[in-house]
């Protein structure tokens, strides 16, 4: 299954992987997003180590169980050959609805096919006000015209 695009990435393919690596987890789709994955992808997640593309549908299915109105941010930091690291930032809210900025770093490595075959993710949360929210555009993908993190001053 070829998942372009493909690398050796350039600075604009490594963006455009990033992007639509953000379309995906937007749609919140735990399906979707985990078929970006090689069958045995390795994952860190947190303090979590997952693998396995089953697994990875798994987790993003608790994952999205308890994150309500997740919107997501990513953007290219740095590339070479097969390999992307991205910063991200998402607000999603709890149960009890309080607001929280989960910031991070991605670091990925791809199969020639542009599938993933490792993804690294150290993630800190912020807990925020509903005021202090910066993403507000309907649940799905990001439009175009929306600021990315730099222009956000995140």
């Amino acid at each position: 299954m070829n998942h372009p695009p493909l690398p050796p990435f350039s600075a604009e393919t490594a963006a455009e992987k990033a992007r639509l690596a953000e379309d995906a987890w937007n749609t919140r789709d735990p399906a979707r997003v985990a078929l970006a994955y090689t069958e045995d992808s390795h994952w860190r997640n947190r303090a979590e180590f997952v693998q396995g593309r089953d697994a990875i549908e798994a987790f993003l299915t608790r994952k999205w169980k308890r994150e309500f109105d997740y919107r997501l941010i990513k953007e290219l930091w740095a590339f070479a050959g097969n390999r992307i690291a991205v910063r991200f930032a998402y607000e999603w809210r709890d149960v009890s609805n309080k607001w929280y900025r989960s910031h991070g770093n991605e670091n990925w490595q791809f199969d020639a096919e542009g599938l993933m075959l490792w993804r690294w993710a150290s993630i800190n949360d912020q807990r925020i006000t509903e005021a202090e929210r910066k993403y507000h555009w309907p649940l799905g993908r990001r439009p175009d015209d929306h600021p990315g993190l730099s222009d956000l001053g995140l």
